[in-house]
């Protein structure tokens, strides 16, 4: 009988397993994720979704099968965001639970990331864990580069990545028996008499204590043992081995996904269902399904077909299956190139380089030949080297049979397209060696060096007459230059008959300028950088080739120094972040038992590192609970027209829709009451809130809310960028002003005047854990308890009273803990409480929210973009006479904290120096995008960033260094800045010095030099920068904070206090000031959350100062209780304390107190409207720092690295090292994303572009410095915080600036070679893009800056800077 078709047969049952327990899934749904199924049907909320698109890592989960081809089991780390849990079928899949747990015991992994503070949020935890577990799991002795590559595709927002790094490296076999486990090997300063010695240059003191883990000698760690390890469910493992995969069909109500077995049941499919996407790691259309919302009824996966996942080898070349996956693809080919000779292999070398910074683990474990090829991505990574190489595409029609096509220009007819026709299954991708007389390159430069789609890339293939070095036949594909990947065709005829020489360079060039040409409104943007890149991969390629030439005898000429320069890889090998950290040590006399001053690890840490710590999202969810989704607006400025509802109401599970008309009380809120909780005549940026659809679960609201329709009338004047505000004098009042002395005149009698601009682009926050609101209504009195990701529950408390039309009194809102907040959720929650809030009333019912990673990052506003316009006079000395600064912020929509954020940025437009004549404007720009607000620095990076441009310029003009004119400016002692602050205990010049010599600056800056003169193309720069960061908030009064404290009958504590924890370690922190001052163990205390019904009318979690307010509340309550516990310790002294406070108890004393502090001595004579500024202290005290970075750039590329970073900090006596040495590190990486890396894009309608992980890049495990130090300043106290430590959590990020101007002093050095000024603008960040093109070379010159009256089609950019 023949076969049975697939498609007729019943639909399967899905069985696979779960850290080891077997699940038989009875109505497999193909449109539900393996997470989804995790976390809601299994309830194992470990696994987090933080992006959606395999782009962050943080749903990282182990799947093990039992692979057949290979006779073994083998084990893949996987994003469980884009696995639809029916791939899992005879699958074993381990998520974090099942590895660990603090009720049981800790795996290695886990122990040595909480040792090694390499947790703070907490919500990338997991995933990281799971991707180095899957590692251990595959190599038991893994090396630091199987640890990078390994974690390539997870993104951590608070750590830096440094402790992670050191955590997981205490598994390679550099850490010998002595050191067992230290990340600098045999230099651990256990093993060095003297104490830490880095590099033989110093010692550090005997009080300093280098800090490689919390309370254990790293020596303790036992070796990892892989024996103990839990098995392969034994059950699927005989299955698999037994019986041969047979086709599988699941259904759904939209949905039929098939899993054919034979080649021949995979083409009937395809035959039948022509538009049925085939789909094995479902890294694109997972994207498009459960990200853009589209709907695909048949998928097909044909990850199980042999014929399709084979990969051979013949003399010809390597033959690819299409179902091999690139982790396959990568190991094969590797072992291919040690087999065979070199000049054969070229192509698969090519591959390999691609394959390295393609994508991350997870997505490379399960991302296939077929679907990279088929996708027809214009930036493909892959296809540009197949088509150089002229591969051949093997493809299958089941009526026809098969049929061969060359890859080359005709096969990507057009964007998104193939040669394909309907119905054809791409089967193989043979790729042919390369034969002697032929040389073969792959380049690539992308936004992030690692896990990040090309902007461009290029394969370039010469093959030369046989024993000649003239050109026989030149082929070429670039990716990134046109709607498909592209060969330059008339270039390539071109190069025929050509000797490779000079002229040959100088006319390809020409040549591929002419083929490769962009228009202004090309996608991507980044036009003449496109253009400059494809010249410079064509140069690198040449001299790449020149030096081939000369090692096969075929060229009697050498390299020249300036060739060799591009030959070399950016900053050597890839490397491992090291480095030391330094703290003193707690006197000598300290009790054992109190903690304040030891490095404690975070409390949270092990519950992190397990799963176990639960975020507002793992809350389970209520009997009746409902879900809500945002309709959002699609216009920047418009009028609402009308809302039609009708064909969301038909969908599955929806229940109601609402908006402004449902909101009891007012529908203004937010501060000033300048927000809106739904839209109501009009909305005002892309984004804005219109209205909700409320559904039975998530995606039923999602799909429900897509099919909502609004009615818009544009509004003309829209208003998208800080020019464009300019032009229509969009600002909002006041515009504030600092005035000091007579710049005008002083102006007059200066030797130099400079003037200039500065753009600083605004940061998204990127918590990992996106805003996220769950309302509960309480059924009497109006009464709802609201559980939120808050850094501002007061705020939040208060909002939804006003919404709702009750008093605060019969609202309580809860947080437990947020993954991560950065300033993100001080006031921006209100988006999404508000219409979840205003549904939860509607409905009587609780409804729960979280934004995807889109909707958050196009909803809740980001960092102030800043434009500064500045005038400064100085002496020939350097010396700074008078300032004049005009600064633009955009802020969006609405006001929000913008009033806040440029008061900072005006009161930090000193930075460290001291400057007799200042005129500061402050400008706030109004515009058609969601409202910026908070972020980490409040304002003041951008001031100091803009200080630091200026600093630098003068430099230029006196041909001195930046650090010079630095240290001739710094204030002294007892000055006063230009807001009216006596300087009082000034550390910034002690943390400069100190930063200058640790860092040995003077002799690097000296072999920087040799270094530069000796390379053309790679240069080195380095660069010292102080800082100055004031402590307190701009509004005085939330300098306040409460606490209470309970101490129950047995002696165990419980403390609560008004901040939020989001990672910081506030937490902790409060646990050790209640130790030291009750006098009990840490392990007595407990701090359960923050609520409005234990401590009211708190201040925000933010500008830094919340250990300092918070601590001195729960210092004041410690001390009242202990207070009336005084007269019976006195009395009975030997007496416990469990038996102090049973006594306490029965003679009716109170063990509660509540606490008060608000910090004293703070004000400001200020008037923001006239400039006038009398005797201030607007900041109860500073924190300073200095850092010193040291680059490496590729001036062809604009790719960099840092090669070294060391900071010096003054954090007083810090309460914990290890959480403030964390922050430092965290906070400065999080800097280096803002000035190197992050930048926002729109759309000239206001359409933000870069939405999520794909678009939006922030640093990632390879951007770490190689080298990274930080020391806390010794010896150092403050009188004016608790037990004398100072603010850390904004104050570091600044310190990425010396990064910045690393780098800018590395440009210099390039522009010097061509004969160019050091003088030139640099815009913050410093792009791959922004240093190529500030390299000004003869490859950049050549191509004309775009315009709309040079483009022939008269369009707009792509993008815009905001």
């Amino acid at each position: 009988m023949p076969e049975e078709h697939i498609w007729n047969k019943p639909k399967d049952l899905l069985v696979f397993y779960v850290n080891g327990k077997k699940i038989i899934e009875q109505n497999a749904d193909p449109e539900v994720s393996l997470l989804t199924y995790l976390r809601t049907k299994l309830r194992l909320t470990g696994t987090k979704l933080g992006c959606g698109e395999g782009g962050c890592g943080a749903c990282t989960v182990m799947v093990s099968r039992w692979s057949g081809f290979e006779g073994r089991i083998i084990h893949i780390s996987v994003n469980a965001c884009l696995a639809p849990v029916v791939s899992m079928h005879e699958c074993a899949v381990t998520t974090v639970e099942g590895i660990g747990s603090t009720k049981t015991k800790l795996h290695p992994v886990q122990e040595r990331l909480a040792d090694f503070h390499g947790s703070q949020c907490g919500f990338c935890t997991p995933g990281i864990v799971m991707s180095m577990y899957t590692l251990l799991r595959n190599k038991t002795v893994p090396t630091s580069h199987d640890i990078e590559m390994s974690l390539q595709g997870n993104l951590c927002r608070c750590t830096g990545y440094r402790p992670i790094l050191s955590a997981f490296n205490t598994f390679t076999n550099k850490s010998s028996s002595k050191a067992s486990g230290c990340p600098m090997g045999e230099k651990c300063c256990k093993n060095l008499q003297n104490g830490c010695n880095m590099n033989g240059e110093f010692a550090v003191n005997r009080e300093e204590k280098c800090e490689v883990s919390d309370e254990r000698h790293i020596g303790q760690y036992a070796p990892y043992d892989p024996t103990q390890e839990p098995i392969f469910p034994p059950e699927l493992l005989i299955t698999s081995q037994q019986n041969a995969p047979e086709p599988l069909k699941f259904e759904s109500e939209r949905v039929t996904w098939y899993r054919p077995v034979t080649l021949d049941q995979l083409t009937d499919l395809k035959e039948k269902y022509p538009q049925a996407h085939l789909v094995v790691g479902n890294t694109e259309i997972g994207i498009e399904i459960w990200v853009k919302g589209q709907h695909h009824p048949v998928i097909v996966s044909p990850a199980y077909v042999d014929e399709l996942a084979t990969i051979t080898t013949n003399e010809i070349g390597v033959t690819i299956g299409a179902s091999c996956t690139l982790t396959q693809i990568y190991c094969k080919l590797e072992a291919i190139i040690k087999d065979r000779p070199t000049y054969e292999t070229q192509p698969m070398q090519s591959v390999l380089d691609t394959l390295y910074w393609f994508a991350g683990n997870q997505i490379r474990n399960v991302a296939v030949l077929g679907g990279n090829v088929m996708t027809a991505s214009p930036i493909s990574d892959l296809n540009p080297i197949l088509m150089t190489c002229e591969s051949e595409a093997k493809f299958m029609l089941h009526s026809r049979g098969e049929r061969t096509l060359k890859m080359d220009q005709h096969f990507f007819p057009s964007y998104r397209k193939t040669a394909a026709v309907p119905g054809e299954v791409l089967k193989s991708i043979t790729l042919p060696f390369t034969i002697t007389d032929e040389y073969m390159k792959f380049y690539m430069q992308s936004k992030r060096r690692e896990d990040d789609i090309a902007i461009v890339n290029a394969a370039m293939r010469v093959k030369f007459y046989p024993g000649t070095s003239k050109v026989e036949t030149f082929v070429s594909a670039f990716g990134g230059m046109a709607a498909t990947s592209i060969m330059p065709s008339e270039m390539m005829k071109k190069m025929q008959d050509r000797d490779w020489d000079e002229a040959l360079l100088e006319d390809g060039i020409k040549w591929l300028a002419e083929d490769l040409p962009l228009l202004l409104s090309a996608p991507g943007g980044m036009v003449e950088y496109r253009e400059a890149l494809a010249a410079s991969f064509f140069f690198k390629f040449f001299v790449h080739v020149k030096e081939s030439l000369i090692r096969d005898g075929l060229a009697n000429s050498c390299l020249s120094t300036e060739e060799e320069s591009t030959t070399d890889r950016l900053g050597g090998n890839h490397h491992n972040c090291l480095g030391t950290q330094t703290f003193e040590e707690v006197p000598a006399d300290q009790p054992a038992d109190d903690p304040v001053g030891r490095p404690m690890k975070h409390i949270s840490a092990e519950k992190q590192v397990t799963g176990e710590a639960i975020y507002l999202d793992d809350i389970p969810p209520y009997a009746d609970e409902l879900y809500l989704c945002l309709v959002t607006s699609t216009r920047a400025h418009a009028y609402i027209r009308g809302v039609n509802i009708d064909e969301a109401k038909t969908t599955s599970g929806f229940v109601t829709y609402v908006n402004y008309r449902d909101v009891p009380g007012s529908n203004n809120v937010g501060i000033d009451k300048q927000d809106q909780v739904f839209a109501k005549d009009k909305v005002t940026h892309v984004g804005h809130v219109i209205g909700a659809v409320v559904a039975d679960n998530h995606a039923h609201a999602q799909r429900a809310a897509r099919l909502v329709r609004v009615e818009y009338e544009d509004i003309k004047t829209r208003i998208i960028t800080i020019e464009e505000a300019i032009e229509h004098e969009s600002y909002y009042k006041p515009i504030s002003k600092i005035k000091q002395g007579d710049v005008e005149k002083v102006m007059a009698f200066c030797d130099h005047v400079i003037s200039g601009e500065c753009r600083i682009a605004g940061q998204e926050h990127f918590y990992l854990e996106t805003q996220a609101c769950l309302a509960v209504p309480k059924g009497e009195d109006g009464e709802m308890e609201i559980f939120a990701s808050s850094q501002n529950p007061t705020a939040l408390q208060l909002d939804a009273a006003s919404a709702l039309g009750v008093e605060c009194n019969k609202i309580v809102v809860r947080v437990k803990r947020m993954g991560g907040g950065f300033g993100g959720k001080e006031t921006r929650y209100n988006v999404l409480s508000n219409p979840v809030i205003v549904a939860a009333n509607k409905c009587g019912k609780p409804v729960r929210c979280m934004l995807t990673r889109q909707e958050d990052m196009l909803l809740t506003g980001q960092r102030h973009a800043f434009l500064s316009k500045y005038k400064v006079g100085f002496n020939k000395e350097g010396k700074i006479l008078a300032l004049e600064n005009d600064l633009y912020s955009n802020c969006g929509n609405s006001l929000d904290l913008s009033t806040g954020v440029m008061g900072r940025a005006l009161f930090h437009s000193d930075n460290c120096y001291k400057i007799p004549n200042v005129s500061l404007r402050g400008f706030m720009c109004r515009t058609n995008l969601a409202s910026n607000t908070a972020f980490r620095g409040f304002g003041g990076p951008q001031g100091l960033l803009i200080a630091e441009e200026w600093i630098t310029r003068m430099a230029a003009v006196l041909h001195v260094a930046p650090e010079k004119v630095r240290e001739i400016n710094l204030y002294r002692e007892g000055d006063v800045t230009h807001f009216g602050q006596k300087l009082e205990n000034f550390l910034a010049r002690k943390c400069w010095y100190e930063c200058l010599q640790r860092a040995m600056f003077d002799k690097r800056k000296a072999e920087i030099d040799i270094y530069n003169n000796n390379s053309r193309w790679r240069k080195r720069g380095i660069s010292c920068i102080p800082t100055k960061f004031g402590i307190s908030f701009n509004a005085l009064h939330l300098n306040q904070a409460g606490a209470l404290v309970h101490v129950y009958r047995d002696g165990s504590v419980l403390v609560t206090h008004g901040g939020t924890e989001m990672g910081q370690g506030l937490h902790t922190k409060m646990f050790q000031i209640a130790s030291r001052c009750l006098g009990v163990p840490h392990s007595r205390i407990h701090l359960s959350e923050t609520s409005t019904s234990t401590v009211p009318n708190t201040s925000p979690t933010a500008a830094s100062v919340s250990s300092d307010i918070n601590g001195m509340a729960v210092k004041n309550a410690c001390e009242i209780i202990k207070e009336r516990l005084q007269p019976l310790q006195a009395k009975h002294p030997n007496l416990t304390w469990n038996k102090i406070i049973e006594n306490a108890y029965f003679e009716r004393i109170s063990l509660s107190a509540t606490g008060f502090y608000s910090t004293p001595d703070i004000f400001s004579d200020w008037n923001m409207e006239t400039g006038k500024v009398g005797i201030s202290k607007p900041f109860s005290y500073f924190t300073y720092g200095a850092a010193a970075s040291e680059v490496e750039i590729d001036c062809l590329t604009g790719d960099h690295i840092v090669l070294r970073t060391d900071i010096v900090m003054d954090l007083g006596r810090s309460l914990n090292p290890g959480i403030d040495i964390g922050q430092i590190e965290g906070a400065f990486t999080q800097g280096y994303g803002m000035m190197t890396l992050e930048e926002p894009l729109y759309s000239p309608k206001g359409e933000m572009l870069t939405r999520g992980p794909g678009t939006y890049k922030i640093p990632g495990f390879g951007d770490c410095p190689k080298e990274f130090n930080v020391h806390l300043l010794r010896g150092v106290s403050n009188d004016k915080a608790i037990f004398s430590s100072k603010a850390v959590g904004e104050p570091p990020l600044f310190l990425a600036s010396s990064v910045f101007f690393a780098i800018k002093d590395a440009i210099g050095y390039a522009r010097e070679d061509s004969g160019l000024s050091r003088q030139f603008r640099l815009d913050s960040p410093a792009s791959a893009e922004r240093i190529r093109m500030s390299c000004a070379d003869r490859f950049t010159k050549q191509h004309k800056l775009h315009s709309k009256d040079d483009d022939a089609s008269n369009a707009t950019p792509w993008s815009v800077q905001a």
